[in-house]
């Protein structure tokens, strides 16, 4: 059964913290108490229609949704991260995290889209084993496993560390990655996984301009609910 969601997302910022946190919350109408931390690609920003139909589909189920620009596009509005852009852009999220712990009492996940769910896996892998993990879960959709036609610079270093839950979403045709590939990039993953593949979807999972895959955000949640168990 799904639940109404507040009509439409609040502006969120919180200054205090630094890097700030800045993007939109999905209140949800009856809360089941768990939070999502959403965000996006190299090339986007947290308007990006992918999501915001996740977030309102997992708003409408229950979730407290924050879908948050990463600390580069605070920085400049246009243009793809810097290879010296990561490291803050990951306090970013951990200080997101944060921030919706503070409304919440449930288990608090993170997602993101390509670049934005290399870093949420990333900040992830890089906690200690002896340190709460910063998220319950990682919802990593689009992972940029490699850059296009360059399949021998792979995007997996961290993988072996990573003990965090991870689902993940991927297209058929994504140039960033064949099904076979990130097949076997998730068996270097120690923690439990499991792929979620989108028939003939490139690497905007079907999101590209006015174009949408209307019935993707809800089976994303089916299985986001499955292999979480919330």
């Amino acid at each position: 059964m799904t639940m109404p969601a507040e009509s439409s997302p609040q502006v969120y910022t919180d200054v205090s913290v630094d890097p700030f946190v800045r993007g939109f919350l999905h209140r949800p109408a009856n809360s089941n108490g768990s939070g999502l931390v959403l965000t996006h690609g190299a090339g986007s920003n947290c308007q990006a229609p992918l999501l915001i139909a996740i977030a309102a589909t997992f708003a409408t189920a229950g979730f407290f949704v924050l879908r948050c620009d990463l600390p580069f596009r605070q920085d400049r509005p246009y243009g793809p991260p810097s290879p010296h852009d990561g490291k803050r852009d990951r306090a970013g999220l951990k200080n997101a995290l944060a921030a919706l712990r503070n409304m919440t009492h449930g288990p608090i996940f993170l997602g993101g889209h390509s670049y934005g769910g290399r870093q949420a896996s990333m900040l992830c892998a890089e906690q200690a084993e002896s340190d709460p993990a910063p998220a319950s879960g990682l919802l990593l959709m689009s992972y940029p496993l490699h850059p296009p036609r360059k399949s021998a610079q792979l995007r997996t270093q961290h993988f072996f560390t990573l003990r965090t839950p991870a689902l993940f979403v991927y297209g058929t045709r994504d140039p960033f990655g064949t099904i076979d590939e990130i097949e076997q990039a998730l068996k270097l993953i120690p923690a439990k996984t499991k792929l979620l593949t989108v028939e003939g979807a490139g690497h905007d999972l079907g999101f590209k301009g006015k174009a949408k895959r209307e019935e993707l955000p809800a089976r994303v949640l089916k299985e986001f609910e499955a292999f979480f168990a919330v």
